[in-house]
């Protein structure tokens, strides 16, 4: 576990922090099982009780799920790496007025498949765009949003291409040399991440995973486990 110096409070806090509801992320490179067990949360803590919301980046929106299309459909526009990050910036900036941030100040759970951490690795790290300037983008973008946890699934490139069978998308497509260095990208901002975060090894089965990522959030939400 990456235990990060405390980040700064303007960073984290913003409009509504103060409410009782808890951030909840999941990232990773593709094929690491993340859409998967980010499902497999949301179930566990509706399980428990809890008001939970899901949803996933880019999307999440009407305005979100037009830009994604257009960021992942193989058939789209071509588009700059630059354009590329703006447009991930401008779903997440949507989805954080319209579903994040109100769910968190109506107290609710919410669960994020992946966030701004997927920009900063797949556009920066792996994309070869200015690493501070995308936290700088991203900072405007999420107003100060950032998760309580973020739950980090890494994989070996070897387990995630065994992983992405069938039609893929346009990220996806991206040769090995693009997905080394976004597993890479990952582990090094893991590294000095601005929040809590947790490394997850995601070659384990999908029942080890999902128990090791339970433990953590149940351990951040003050709930001991489950007889």
């Amino acid at each position: 576990m990456n235990t990060p110096a405390q980040p700064d409070p303007l960073t984290v806090a913003g409009p509504g922090r103060d409410a009782k509801g808890m951030f909840l992320c999941l990232e990773g490179p593709d094929g690491a099982g993340k859409s998967t067990q980010a499902a497999r949360l949301v179930e566990t803590l509706q399980g428990l009780g809890l008001s939970v919301v899901s949803c996933r980046d880019p999307g999440g929106t009407p305005l979100g799920d037009r830009l994604r299309s257009l960021l992942l459909d193989r058939d789209s526009v071509p588009m700059g790496m630059r354009a590329e990050m703006l447009l991930y910036m401008a779903s997440r900036a949507q989805m954080v007025d319209q579903v994040i941030r109100p769910n968190l100040e109506a107290g609710r759970v919410v669960v994020s498949d992946r966030y701004l951490l997927s920009n900063v690795v797949y556009q920066g790290h792996a994309g070869g765009l200015e690493v501070g300037e995308l936290w700088s983008v991203g900072r405007a973008a999420i107003g100060g949003v950032m998760p309580d946890l973020t739950l980090l699934i890494d994989v070996p490139e070897a387990v995630a291409r065994s992983r992405t069978g069938g039609p893929r998308d346009r990220i996806e497509d991206r040769g090995d040399g693009y997905r080394s260095r976004v597993r890479n990208g990952f582990l090094e901002a893991a590294r000095s991440y601005p929040a809590p975060i947790v490394v997850i090894d995601g070659a384990r089965t999908p029942d080890e995973v999902a128990g090791r990522i339970e433990g953590e959030v149940l351990r951040v939400l003050g709930i001991g486990p489950r007889s």
